[in-house]
This record gives C-alpha cells, sequence and structure tokens, in this order.
C-alpha cells in the first residue's frame, strides 16, 4: 500500500509539474509575442505610426499665395498687384446650438449680406463640424474691426488675410489680362490634380487664364493640435509660408495701348499693333471693354448685370473672337496670288466701267460709272478696284488657288496667339459649299470671295499677320502677349519667350517687293492720300470697305498698315484697324492708323498726334447706333 501510495503521489506530482510548465511556456511565448509587437510597432513601424497620430491630431489651414504680378514691356508699369484685404470664416462647431441663429443673423448685418446665403454655406447638417467655412471674401478692414468690437457675440468667427487683385490700367486691357474668381465645380474636376482646391482662386480669361499655374505660386499652412472633435488642444501653431506666384512680363507697351485705345475711341470694333520681326503684341484693343476690377467689388452682382446685358457684348475681344469678311484688305493676298502665279502680267490692263455682267447678276465696282477705267495691278490695288480682280480671280485664278493663297497666310488657322480662345476664321472651298448648302459653287462665288466678301471671315489679328508676312518677306511668327516670366523676389528672368514661326510661304523675293511697292502706292497714290498723310513715317497699307447686310449704308471700316515702309522688318510695325458697321459711318480706320502711326514713331501722345496730324476737328465725341 505504501509503495503504491508513493508511485501515485509521485504520478500526480509529474502531471503537475507538466502543467506548470506548459502554462510557463504559454506565458512566455505570450509575453515575446507583446514584446516582439510593442518593438515593431515602437521602432520598426514607429514613424508611420507617429505619422498617422500627427494626422489625426492636426488640423491643417491652407494660407494662400499672393498672385504673381504683371508689368508691361517695360518692366516699370505694374498692371495688375495685390492689395491686402480679408476673408471671415465660420466653425459652426464653436457656436453653441442655441445661439446659432443669433450669431448668424448679426454676422450678416456686419457682412452687409443675407442670412439665408450664410445658411446655404452652412447647412444644418453641417453645423456640428469644425471645419472652417469661408463666408465672405474681400471684406475691408472697417469691417473686420466692427467684429472684433463684436468677438464675444460672435463665437466661431474669425477672419483671415486674403490679398485680391487690382488692376491699375483698366479698359481696353481688360481684354488681355482678364480677371480672376473662385474655382468652380467644373473646374475643380478638371484642375484637382494640378494642385488645386475648392478654396483656389483661378483666372478666368485672359493672361489671368493662360498663365494661371505660373502666377498662382505655392500655398502655405498653418497647423494647430485638435482633439477628435475638431477642438483646440494647444496655442502652439506651426506656419509654412507660402510662395508667390511668378511676376510676368508683357509684350504690351502700355503707352501705345493707351494710344490706340484713344486713336479707335467709343467706336465698336478692334485695334492691333505688333513687331513683325517677332510677333510680339505692342498693343491690343476692342470696344467696348469693362473694368476687371467689378469681379471683386461689393457691388459685383449689379455691376457684371450691366456688362452681360450690353447688346455690343464688352466681354467679346472682337480682335480675336470676333469675325469680319476682309473686304479688300484681301486683295493684298490675290495681288500676291497673281505675282505668284503669274495668272496675267503686272502691267495687263482690264477695263473698269463700273460694273459687270455675270449670270443675271451685276457687279458694280465701288466707284460707280464711268469706273476707274484701264487699271493694271498696282493701280487696281491703289484704287481698291474691284472689277480687276473680280475678273483676274475668276478668269485667272479660280477659287482653288485663291483658297491656297489664303491658307499660304494664315486665314483659316488659329492665330497661335497665347490666350486661352481665338476664332481661326474661315476660308470658303467648292466642297465646303456642297457640304454645307447642297449647291454648287458658282462663278459669282468666286468673284465675291476675290475682293473679300462672301463666305470668307477673319479677325483683325489675321489681317495684320498678313501684312507681317508682306514685311518678313514671307514668314509669320507666332503672336504672344507673354514677353519673360520673373522671379518675385529677385525679380531675375526665369525664361524669356523665343519667337517661333507660325507660317511660311517660299515666293520669289520680287513678290514680296512688289507688294511692298504697291502698298506705299496706295497710301502715296491711291484711295487713302488724304487720312494717312504722314511727315514723321512713311506709311504703307491698305484700305477695306465690308458691306453688311443688316446695316444699310454702312460698312466695315478697314485698315492695316505696317511703317517704316522702307526700314528693315527688326524696325517695323504692323496695325490692323476695323470699326464695326454698327457704328456711324465714317471711314475710320485709316485716320486712326495714322494717329497711332504718328504717336509710334514721334514718340507723342494721343493729343499730341492728333494736333500734330491735323485731326482735332475730327476728334468729336462719337456717338453708338444701337
Amino acid at each position: 500500500m505504501q509503495v503504491n501510495d508513493i508511485r501515485t503521489k509521485s504520478g500526480k506530482s509529474l502531471k503537475k509539474e507538466s502543467k506548470l510548465f506548459c502554462i510557463s511556456v504559454f506565458i512566455v511565448v505570450v509575453f515575446a509575442i507583446y514584446a516582439f509587437k510593442l518593438f515593431s510597432m515602437q521602432v520598426l513601424e514607429g514613424t508611420g505610426y507617429r505619422q498617422q497620430s500627427d494626422d489625426i491630431s492636426s488640423r491643417v489651414k491652407t494660407i494662400p499665395a499672393s498672385r504673381g504680378e504683371i508689368y508691361d514691356r517695360n518692366f516699370n508699369t505694374a498692371m495688375v498687384v495685390n492689395i491686402n484685404s480679408f476673408a471671415v470664416d465660420v466653425i459652426p462647431g464653436d457656436i453653441p446650438t442655441e445661439k446659432y441663429d443669433t450669431v448668424m443673423s448679426k454676422l450678416s448685418d456686419i457682412l452687409g449680406i443675407d442670412k439665408t446665403s450664410i445658411d446655404k454655406k452652412i447647412p444644418i447638417g453641417s453645423r456640428n463640424s469644425y471645419t472652417s467655412v469661408e463666408i465672405k471674401s474681400s471684406v475691408p478692414f472697417e469691417v473686420i474691426s466692427d467684429i472684433a468690437e463684436n468677438s464675444t457675440d460672435l463665437p466661431g468667427v474669425s477672419w483671415r488675410s486674403k490679398p485680391i487683385r487690382n488692376y491699375q490700367h483698366t479698359g481696353s486691357i481688360s481684354h488681355i489680362i482678364g480677371y480672376v474668381g473662385d474655382i468652380t465645380r467644373d473646374e475643380l474636376k478638371t484642375m484637382y490634380n494640378q494642385g488645386y482646391t475648392n478654396n483656389s482662386v483661378v483666372g478666368k480669361i485672359g493672361i489671368e487664364k493662360q498663365y494661371d499655374s505660373l502666377l498662382q505660386g505655392k500655398p502655405g499652412q498653418e497647423t494647430t493640435t485638435i482633439d477628435a472633435r475638431g477642438r483646440l488642444l494647444s496655442d502652439t501653431v506651426t506656419i509654412q509660408n507660402p510662395e508667390m506666384g511668378k511676376n510676368l512680363v508683357l509684350t504690351i507697351d502700355s503707352n501705345i495701348q493707351t494710344l490706340t485705345e484713344k486713336a479707335l475711341g467709343n467706336r465698336v470694333g478692334a485695334a492691333v499693333v505688333l513687331k513683325p520681326a517677332t510677333g510680339e503684341i505692342l498693343a491690343m484693343v476692342s470696344y467696348p471693354y469693362f473694368d476687371s476690377n467689378i469681379f471683386s467689388s461689393e457691388n459685383f452682382s449689379s455691376e457684371y448685370s450691366k456688362v452681360v446685358s450690353d447688346p455690343n457684348n464688352p466681354l467679346l475681344n472682337r480682335a480675336i473672337n470676333a469675325a469680319y469678311p476682309p473686304a479688300s484688305t484681301f486683295k493684298v493676298i490675290m495681288s500676291a496670288a497673281i505675282l505668284a502665279e503669274n495668272a496675267l502680267p503686272v502691267e495687263k490692263k482690264i477695263e473698269c466701267s463700273g460694273s459687270i455682267e455675270y449670270g443675271n447678276r451685276t457687279f458694280r465696282c465701288h466707284i460707280g460709272a464711268p469706273g476707274h477705267g484701264y487699271m493694271d495691278l498696282k493701280n487696281a490695288l491703289a484704287q481698291s478696284c474691284n472689277i480687276y480682280y473680280w475678273t483676274t480671280g475668276r478668269d485667272n485664278i479660280g477659287i482653288d488657288l485663291i483658297a491656297t493663297y489664303a491658307n499660304t497666310f494664315g486665314l483659316g488657322h488659329s492665330l497661335g496667339i497665347d490666350l486661352p480662345s481665338q476664332t481661326t476664321g474661315f476660308v470658303p472651298t467648292p466642297q465646303w459649299k456642297e457640304r454645307r448648302y447642297h449647291e454648287k459653287w458658282l462663278g459669282g462665288d468666286t468673284m465675291s470671295t476675290s475682293i473679300g466678301q462672301g463666305y470668307t471671315t477673319v479677325t483683325p489679328l489675321h489681317m495684320a499677320n498678313v501684312v507681317a508676312m508682306v514685311v518678313n518677306d514671307g514668314t509669320i511668327y507666332k503672336p504672344h502677349i507673354l514677353k519673360e516670366v520673373r522671379d518675385p523676389v529677385t525679380n531675375e528672368v526665369i525664361s524669356e519667350v523665343e519667337r517661333e514661326v507660325l507660317h511660311q510661304a517660299d515666293f520669289d523675293p520680287y513678290v514680296w517687293n512688289y507688294l511692298k511697292e504697291s502698298m506705299r502706292y496706295t497710301v502715296t497714290d491711291g484711295t487713302v492720300q488724304f487720312p494717312l498723310k504722314n511727315k514723321v513715317v512713311q506709311i504703307a497699307g491698305k484700305s477695306g470697305t465690308g458691306e453688311v447686310a443688316q446695316y444699310k449704308n454702312q460698312w466695315h471700316s478697314w485698315f492695316v498698315a505696317y511703317a517704316p515702309y522702307n526700314a528693315p522688318p527688326e524696325d517695323a510695325v504692323v496695325t490692323a484697324v476695323l470699326v464695326e458697321a454698327i457704328n456711324t459711318w465714317e471711314w475710320w480706320a485709316p485716320y486712326a492708323t495714322n494717329i497711332i502711326m504718328q504717336g509710334i514713331f514721334a514718340n507723342q501722345t494721343y493729343d499730341e498726334a492728333i494736333d500734330a496730324l491735323g485731326f482735332r476737328y475730327l476728334t468729336r465725341p462719337i456717338g453708338r447706333q444701337e
């Protein structure tokens, strides 16, 4: 019995020790696992978890960067700068629920806005949120002072600096520079991956839009510590300063822009001044125009309503976004085709009796009976004889070659200018007419096209490019507005825009020389002798009078030109002026051209130029025909 008892006790003891050993091993393994996990979390993966912790416990607020400034070509006139302004924000969760309506009513009174507009920005479902909501921007300092004085009654309301654009030069330059506004939902969809947010301010038209990525700058950040509900836990603020956008220097000469604007006056139309040797735009005017500052003004709604309700559409840049029949300015292209194709000898004369019969129609020259008499090419261009070009276009060139030469001079193609939108214009062909109207191209269509009427349309910049090709002996350089990009701190030039070929024509030099001589002859002995008299500079050019069906006895007034006539392209300036038929008829385009050339080459203001030319009596206030 004793032996059995000993054996039994010994077996129980072994089993107990075995259980204790297993439990001990299990505990050791568990602790080892926990120890390894802690080591992994704190050491191996610690950086990642700390970053997550920082993200969860931090509120990051974007500090908007100031947009880059915009200067004229001489970098001595700031066209667009930033001025200090404020934005008012609300954190809904910081407002006691029972005081919400009272606080919002008081805030709406101070800001001068309807409470319903605030309620739209902070719907009922988001009133417990601790996310900041912008209520109003462009708030003046006086209003901010009022908010500060009432801060105890306005929990959750704060303000911050938010610079706004100030357009120092308004008027016609607004079409070039454009304006900015809050980013829209549709814009954000396409621009989100480029770093834009729902609080971004972006360019809407003009240079502001074209070079928005350069002007934007890099936003800064303000980081604060918060709890899980978004409440502030620490007064410590970490700030990463924003970087201002790049400064832009334009090709525009502010003096020439003002001169051109005044030369056109309050006539619906457009004018372009460019350097043919580089494609730089020195001035671009479109009337009527608008004030870019209205888009950041307190009276935005009423001011904008006036602009959009104007029947003459001040938002339309007529220099590049409106298409017109080129009228007789097209005869420069026709003359090039005659010369390059040897369509007929330049000395061959065609009789102009004032009218010509073709089919069942009578085509009448602008001079009427008895006509110009016998015209060769040089005199036909100078006197703008329609019968000469009707005849040569129909019988010696043909519509296919006319369309080819029009395309060679850049008509019907993109202007290439660095602005967000532009009209390509149109050059008709027989194939197009058959597809569009299911009608056959007729000889009468060719005759109309030959004098710049019919279906052909161009912009003023297209016609400036045509003249530039003549001056450059067959090359059009891409027109551009941007001259260079500069660092906003050091003013160092970061990049410059190099000239770029847009169109080329490899004609015999004789063609270009003949065209230049004929365009000069047009000024000295042709239809524009009186308006283009100038003692300072020799001007060469071509006029055009475009027929418009809806305006009886009124026509578009065109004049395209360059000066000095005998100077190299590097020293020349090209102009294109278009005055719409909607204005009281006064054949103003040649006069405006002379004023512009006088001002540029005599270094005179508009008033000095008209006095020197003896045009003071012509510059009475001009009314618009509505």
